[in-house]
Parts: C-alpha cells; structure tokens; sequence
C-alpha cells in the first residue's frame, strides 16, 4: 500500500514535469519565433538614394557644341568647361549632355567635357552628331549610309571616351538634317528604316567594345514622334522615345507626353524641355521660370513611362539656369529638388513582426517593391499629403498617408490564411 505522502510526491513530480514540459515548450515557441523574425530595422540604410528617374541631366549645347571650334584651343576654357560640369553634378544629376560634334577636328575637345564629367563622378549623354548631317560648321552634306558608317568608326576609334551608364545619341532630332523631315519628304518608311538601322549598329558596335552604353535615344520634335514612333518602329529602337519638346503650359507638356507614351507603347525620355522660349513663352521673370519648371517636373513625376529627364540647357540662350558667370537663378535649386530628391522610407511585416519581401508599395510618384527585409524607399516631392498604398498576395491591403518628408513607416499587413503554426505563434507573441 502507498503512503499518502509517496502520492503527495508523485504529484507533485508530475506537476513539477508538467510545468516544467510547458516552459520548454514555451521557450521552444519563442526561440523558433525568434529564429524565424529579422529584425530588418538594424539594416542601415540612411545613404541609399532613391530617384524619380533612372537618367537627370542638364544640356551644355550654347558651349559644348556651339563654341567648339572657336575654343577648340583655348585651354584657358577649361575653367569654364569644369565650373559647368561641376554645377550641373551638384544638383544630383546623373548625366551631363554634351553636344560636340563626332567629327575628328573636335574630339580633342569633345575630351576636355567627357574628363571633366569623369572628375565630377557623372555618366556623359553625347547628343553631338556628325557635323555634315546639319551642315555644322561648313562640313559637306552626308547621306544616311555614310552617316552610319562614320559613327561606327567614331565609336571604334574613341572607345575610351565611353563608360558604362554612358547614353549615346548618333542623331539627335534626325528630322533636320540628311534627307529631311518625314513629315514633308514623303519619306517615313526610309526615315523609319535608317533610325533602326543606325541604332543596331550602335548597339553591335558597343557590344565590340565592350561597354555597357545606352544607344540611341534618338530625340526628335513631338509632332515628328507622332508620325514615327508607333510600336513596332519604338520596339526596334529599344522601346524608348526622346522628345525634345516646348510647348506654353505644363499641363499642355504632361498632356503631350501621356498622348505618345500610349501610343508608342514607349518609355518617355525629355530629350530637351525649358523655358522661357520667347516665341512660345513670352518673357519670364527668374521667379516665374523657376515656378514654371517646378509644375513641369511635378507633372512628369506622375507619368511612370518618364524614365529621364534633360534640361536645356544650363548656360547660355534664353532657357539657362546659370548666368555667364556661373550665378544660379531660382530654378538651379528647384531642379536639385527632383534631382535629388526627398525621401520616405519604412519596413512592412506581418503580424509576427517578420518582414515581408516583395509587397508592392504605390504612390502617385511610383510604384516600389519592398525587398527581402521588408524595406521600402519612395521619392517625395514636399507638395501637400500623399496617400500610400501596400499590397501583397495572400496578405490584407493596408493604406497610410505621407504628410512630411524623412517619414518612416512602420506597415502591418494581415494574413489572410492563418493555419495552425501561424496562429499559435500569434498567440504567444501576445503573451
């Protein structure tokens, strides 16, 4: 017969196994909880730079093409060259556009532009052109053929002059020179044809060289690129259309370029775009230029087919930002505003405090994926509050609103199925 303290005892072993069997259990969960959440806020991530597009840059033209000859030996210019470039990298440009010309007599100075960008860390767009194209600087008149033949020796003969980022334009508003513009020469199938023709030989000639170039970008009016650009002629040339484009209104601008992104089936590049053009906006004063690029800039952020913007151009002619002696007007600070632009920022989870790769991030500006520790980063321009969007497949939606800039968010999304792990793990997270 067992005494009553021996079942006293055994009670109170079993208790004691029982409790103990929970606490382990217990610290198991947890453990496993712990293995299983990243705690993605130690990531850093405070000199990451996000863009509203992937190519900003400003257009040198009244200098680097209109006075290549007649500085082409003036090594004193060199000053003048590196003060440009430098302003232009300090707005946060990726690119500078550099006009000289492709042909042999001004490459030595097409040099002094191209080291200066590489001294001031920037990608070089080159919308030069070979000068018998337009008839540049007494140069005979080329036709297509011999046009595509000499850019291949340019690009083979000058490879260091090129780096990877670096855009390459051959024939920069084609229209104006060569045999015409199509919309008067009859012409459209031969100007189609020589376009995509020039730009596989660009492109096969930089896979020669080895370099990582965007070809083409071949810039054209915007009543030409109507005509040009539908979506087969737009595929064969990369799937990018260059607009250099003036017009009166901002709204007019962003409405001109929805028009042909749809029906190009393209991505947009401005190729040019400034004000004021006296012809079409009158005089502006420098408070009303700098307005006029802001709301031109605003609009083209909420178009997501705008993958590049240049502005023409930074010294010289009626549009400059900059003055002769380098002085910035207004608008040099609101162009560094959406060149470098502000920033939000934040991770999203789940209800585990696990973060969540792959949720789509939206805003009016842009559409973001979070990656593998939850994080996202959006562009923001400081102009009023802006909603938010969070979507991921299998979890809820969520919505937040951006009301300053250097807002950090902190986003939980909902499982939509919970099986029983899941929920058992959301159950000791309570505790």
């Amino acid at each position: 017969m067992v005494s009553l303290s021996k079942v006293k005892k055994l009670r109170l072993y079993r208790s004691l196994w029982v409790l103990g069997a929970v606490c382990i259990g217990f610290l198991f969960v947890v453990l496993v909880y712990n293995a299983l959440r990243t705690n993605s806020k130690t990531m850093i991530y405070s000199n990451s730079q996000v863009h509203f597009w992937s190519v900003t840059s400003i257009d040198t033209s009244k200098y680097s093409r209109d006075l290549a000859r007649e500085k082409i030996n003036d090594i004193e210019f060199d000053k003048v060259i590196e003060d440009q470039v430098r302003n232009i990298a300090a707005t946060g440009a990726s690119h500078v556009s550099i006009n000289t010309p492709y042909d042999e007599e001004f490459v030595p100075y097409l040099i002094r532009w191209v080291e200066a960008a590489r001294r001031n860390d920037l990608n070089v767009w080159f919308r030069g052109n070979l000068s018998g194209w337009e008839g540049w600087f007494g140069y005979p008149r080329l036709n297509r053929d011999e046009h595509i033949k000499k850019i291949k020796e340019f690009i083979l003969t000058h490879k260091d002059l090129f780096e990877d980022g670096d855009i390459f334009t051959p024939c920069p508003e084609c229209e104006n020179g060569g045999p015409g513009d199509p919309r008067h020469n009859d012409d459209l199938i031969g100007h189609r044809a020589f376009l995509i023709k020039e730009h596989n030989a660009t492109e096969d000639t930089f896979l020669r060289i080895g370099k990582s170039v965007h070809a083409n970008y071949n810039s054209m009016n915007a009543d030409v690129a109507r005509l040009v650009m539908d979506p087969l002629t737009t595929s064969a040339l990369g799937g990018i259309v260059a607009l250099d484009h003036y017009v009166e209104s901002p709204t007019e601008f962003a409405r001109d370029v929805e028009e042909i992104a749809a029906s190009s089936k393209g991505n947009i590049v401005i190729g040019e775009f400034g004000a004021p053009i006296p012809d079409i906006h009158g005089s502006m004063s420098a408070t009303t230029q700098a307005a006029w690029i802001e709301a031109t800039l605003y609009e083209l952020t909420k178009i997501p087919q705008v993958v590049g913007v240049n502005y023409w151009t930074g010294v010289g002619g009626s549009t400059e930002i900059w003055n002769s002696k380098i002085l910035a007007r207004p608008a040099v600070s609101i162009i560094k505003n959406f060149y470098h632009p502000l920033k939000v920022n934040g991770f999203v989870k789940d209800e585990l405090d696990r973060p969540i790769a792959g949720v789509t991030v939206l805003s009016k500006f842009r559409e973001v994926i979070t990656d593998q520790y939850g994080y996202f980063e959006l562009p923001y321009y400081p102009k009023g509050s802006l909603p938010i969007e969070f979507h991921a497949i299998g979890y809820g939606s969520a919505n937040s609103t951006i009301s300053r800039p250097g807002q950090q968010f902190e986003i939980t999304l909902t499982k939509e199925q919970k099986g029983f792990w899941y929920r058992t793990l959301v159950f000791f997270k309570a505790l």
